[in-house]
């Protein structure tokens, strides 16, 4: 789990800083181990060369004082004198730490501690290496301390061939231990340059890599930045294609139930306006005060003239229906003002009594909420006075809150709501006209008569 996170944040990091990170690493390495081969190679040049420098000094030297060593197998006093002499006083005094000088069996010729003289050691490795015909320099910066050498002194040993001047063969090797301060100090600065060259190099290279690799980088970076805001411009324009698709969509459903909804409403307005003052004169056509012809006069013309009023109040809802106009007189009205035009209007047609109660009344409503309270009250009272036959007959309205809740009931028999037709434009057509401004329409039925209930929002009416 932390190697895949390690690795996603890895790749999360931009190619420049990725490069300059496994970049550096490399360099680093890369200066270190180029650093370390060139620097050894300079020592070792460097030892060698002021090796040679003073194995050759040293045997211009000594090779007068030597004799024929390859017929001389022992020096003489005269010989050893010479040597100690020659090597203990000058310019080799004061360089020289020690000297001995071998023979091939191991044995010392000579030797600046003349306790080894005469003795015959074991060769090393060196003393092999110089009697096969090779100069061998070794630098010892801080050896053994000794009688004559401190612990810090800087040593550079030296195992030099001696050759016959004829015949170049090798006769004997000497040994001589050179102390080297100023080798040293040498050797220090030519490490020195040698690591400060190889850096100035890598870092200069490393730069310069840099410099490529980050404005390549910069236009990779460019280039994703332009390509991610294209196909977010392109995402958006998506989106918005498809939003607008949704929108065409829903207005195109949302038009198609409008008009439906539209048709629906129009015959329930039919059904509820019209449709109720034209049944109400005919149910006062077929009373016995019409016709019965022993009936009153005054009684038959008041029939007759409340015929005519439902009839004029049929033709005016449908002029107002056709003209588009729904209820123009309510459009000012409070919802006092209007309970009391529909109670009135009830109470002329059918001669009945209507107990009204309003209490806060909301000062503000849409006029659908008005035309929904209106129609909801008037065909509620009239299903109330047909089929209850107006008994008990009561309308009351409240307000909690946003919520306006209008009810009307009666003490009739009431009916069996489970047998209204679901296509009948009655009920449904309240249910559906309520129920379309966000409001809630019930109906409870009791052998103590019916209420009839409507609920709806003053904010959802102000919506829809």
């Amino acid at each position: 789990m932390r190697a895949s996170q390690l690795i996603k944040n890895w790749n999360a990091r931009s190619l420049a800083t990725q490069f300059l990170l496994i970049g550096g690493l490399v360099a680093a390495s890369a200066m270190v181990l180029v650093g370390a081969f060139v620097s050894r190679l300079i020592e070792e040049a460097v030892t060698r060369n002021s090796a040679a420098t003073t194995a050759l000094y040293v045997d211009s030297v000594i090779a007068p004082l030597l004799p024929d060593m390859q017929s001389t197998q022992v020096l003489d006093g005269a010989v050893a004198r010479a040597l100690d002499e020659t090597l203990g006083q000058g310019a080799l005094g004061n360089r020289l730490l020690s000297f001995r000088l071998w023979r091939a069996d191991g044995t010392v010729l000579y030797s600046s501690d003349e306790a080894q003289i005469g003795k015959r050691l074991e060769l090393s490795d060196e003393l092999r290496t110089a009697f096969s015909g090779s100069m061998v320099a070794l630098f010892d910066q801080a050896g053994e301390q000794s009688d004559k050498r401190p612990a810090d002194m800087p040593v550079l040993e030296i195992y030099n061939p001696v050759l016959q001047p004829w015949s170049g063969e090798v006769v004997a090797v000497s040994e001589f231990h050179e102390v080297s301060y100023d080798f040293q100090h040498g050797l220090s600065q030519a490490r020195f340059y040698s690591w400060l060259a190889v850096a100035a190099f890598t870092l200069a290279f490393f730069v310069v890599l840099s410099a490529i690799v980050l404005r390549g980088s910069r236009t990779i970076e460019n280039q994703r930045h332009a390509l991610k805001d294209r196909i977010a411009e392109l995402s958006a324009l998506l989106a918005q294609n498809e939003a607008l698709r949704e929108r065409l969509q829903r207005a195109s459903q949302r038009t198609t139930a409008l008009n439906e909804s539209h048709l629906r409403r129009i015959g329930a307005d039919l059904h509820d306006g019209p449709a109720q003052l034209l049944a109400f004169a005919s149910l006062r056509l077929d009373s016995d005060a019409f016709t019965n012809p022993k009936s009153a006069r005054a009684a038959r013309e008041r029939i007759i003239g409340e015929i005519k009023e439902s009839l004029d109040e049929a033709m005016q809802e449908i002029r107002t229906i056709c003209s588009g106009l729904v209820l123009p007189q309510i459009e000012t009205a409070t919802l006092s003002e209007i309970l009391k035009r529909v109670v009135h209007a009830h109470q002329q047609r059918t001669g009945t009594a209507v107990n009204l109660s309003v209490f806060d009344p909301p000062d503000h409503l849409s006029l659908s909420a008005k035309i929904c309270i209106y129609r909801f009250v008037q065909e509620a009272l009239n299903n109330a006075y047909r089929h209850g036959g107006g008994v008990g007959q009561r309308v009351s309205q409240s307000t909690k809150g946003e919520q306006v809740t209008v009810e009307v009931g009666d003490n009739g028999p009431g009916f069996d709501p489970d047998l209204v037709q679901p296509t009948g434009l009655g009920l449904e057509g309240l249910r559906e006209r309520i129920e379309s401004l966000g409001g809630t329409f019930e109906i409870s039925v009791s052998a103590s008569g019916t209420v009839v209930r409507m609920t709806i929002s003053t904010e959802e009416t102000k919506a829809a």
